[in-house]
């Protein structure tokens, strides 16, 4: 039995149904905490976490029945590298940005509990958040982490990515990391960034909150998120830039404009003017800028995940050429960008 499979397909379900329950008491307009759907938010982390920690566990073994450890597991690797080969491929990282949101969003309820606990802004920002873990999960669904081989009828080998109660085949070793990615800086860097872009959930989720409810306490949740996102994608952006000094032999320390890394620079750019306006929106200013900076900070974010993933862009980031997968970003893209327009057109003729 796939036990990996079924920890990824019920940790879909118990989020969509927190989404559902979240979603009901919002439209009650009550202001009582939704005991179920914390519950279900709860049992989604810690289906997503035992996955994590499963998918980890069949790296460092070198269980090369699952294709995903096939891919990026050898047994000649060290065992550091073994554990990084986590964020290798585009189903752990996906994986890892799925929980990171999900326990920054545990802390966002625990830290304001007593003050916003119950009220509209945090139903907002907690249904929005976990509504982007449920794409990332049903991503993980349709290119599951756990996908295994297993012996057809007439003695091949396929690949299934959604039987999880088929005979898995014995598959001895695994072919191991890309020679790129071996590399001291393959264990920092990613998980650096990813940290990064998980933080940016938050300041959007709160930014849209505020565009909904008219709630200005969402800047305390908000601010304190960016810096962290800001703080993480720092690191990670400069991690890299040794990683690639080392490793790619561009030969200086300046940009090199590489597509996927000039898409990691623009939230940080948006993430620092945000910092800034809102120093001013304590004031009574920046009423319009200080959300739309949010917004977009995270905005960029998806975007910069669809281009390293979609192969549209040459780079030595891209994983993989247009696929089913590709377009449900770019579509989840397009979502967010409509929805944000129309709110935030709303804000600003209302200030108007």
């Amino acid at each position: 039995m796939n036990l990996g499979m079924i920890l990824i397909w019920f940790s879909l379900v118990t989020g969509i149904g927190a989404v559902f329950f979240e979603y009901a008491e919002y439209r009650k307009r009550s202001n009582s905490v939704t005991t179920l759907s914390l519950k279900l938010e709860m049992s989604c982390l810690a289906l997503t976490g035992l996955s994590m920690l499963l998918l980890m566990y069949h790296l460092y073994t070198v269980n090369a029945s699952y294709s995903y450890v096939y891919e990026h597991s050898s047994t000649d690797l060290e065992w550091f590298y073994r554990l990084a080969a986590l964020w290798a491929g585009q189903e752990g990282s996906l994986l890892l940005w799925a929980i990171s949101i999900l326990i920054m969003l545990k802390i966002v309820e625990r830290t304001d509990e007593g003050r916003l606990s119950g009220t509209t802004l945090m139903r907002v920002t907690r249904l929005i958040s976990l509504s982007v873990v449920c794409v990332f999960l049903g991503l993980l669904v349709l290119k599951n982490p756990f996908s295994a081989y297993h012996v057809l009828s007439g003695g091949t080998v396929d690949i299934t990515n959604w039987n999880p109660f088929v005979q898995m085949y014995d598959v001895p070793y695994g072919q191991g990391m890309n020679p790129l990615l071996r590399n001291p800086w393959m264990a920092i860097h990613p998980p650096m960034l990813f940290l990064g872009y998980a933080a940016f959930t938050i300041p959007f989720a709160a930014a849209m909150g505020n565009l909904l409810t008219h709630d200005k306490r969402w800047e305390s949740i908000s601010t304190n998120w960016m810096r962290i996102a800001w703080l993480f994608l720092t690191l990670g952006i400069g991690l890299g830039g040794f990683w690639a000094y080392e490793v790619l032999g561009w030969g200086a320390w300046f940009w090199s404009w590489d597509p996927v890394e000039t898409s990691s620079l623009i939230p940080w750019i948006t993430a620092t003017a945000y910092l800034h306006a809102q120093l001013r929106y304590r004031h009574g200013e920046y009423g319009f800028i200080a959300p739309l900076l949010a917004i977009v900070s995270f905005l960029t974010v998806v975007f910069a995940t669809f281009v390293t993933r979609s192969g549209m862009w040459a780079s030595v980031h891209s994983w993989q050429d247009f696929t089913a997968e590709s377009a449900i970003i770019a579509a989840f893209l397009v979502i967010l960008i409509v929805s944000s327009a129309i709110l935030l057109a709303r804000r600003y003729f209302e200030e108007e």
